[in-house]
């Protein structure tokens, strides 16, 4: 035989103060974490951490490789490109930022 806890049967109840406090905090961090996961930083880090790293391998590619791209110093030109992507997405995230969410109807309307 298998025994029933009486916890199955509990019900919690919350008051509106207390669902209006935690729907505000799940708010906050969701917004916090919003702006700290926005694609736009990821992309942009990326973009300029690869840039950095291509750009010096440009910079000390010898011209046996140069000469394999047909004397163009492919990794250089594209470390540049990637570091200027990479740029535009950083200053992107600091001149248009993730707004903050907008506040409930009910405490617009008080």
């Amino acid at each position: 035989m298998t025994e029933h806890s009486d916890h199955s049967h509990e019900h919690f109840h919350y008051s509106e103060e207390d669902v209006q406090r935690e729907v505000s905090e799940l708010e906050t961090k969701s917004a916090t974490a919003a702006r700290i996961f926005d694609l736009r930083r990821i992309i942009g880090g990326l973009f300029v951490l690869y840039g950095v790293i291509v750009t010096i391998t440009g910079i000390t590619d010898s011209q046996a490789a140069i000469d394999k791209a047909e004397g163009v110093n492919i990794n250089l030109w594209t470390g540049i490109g990637m570091l200027l992507l990479g740029i535009f997405f950083l200053a992107w995230l600091k001149l248009r930022p993730t707004p903050p969410p907008l506040p409930p109807a009910e405490e617009q309307a008080e």
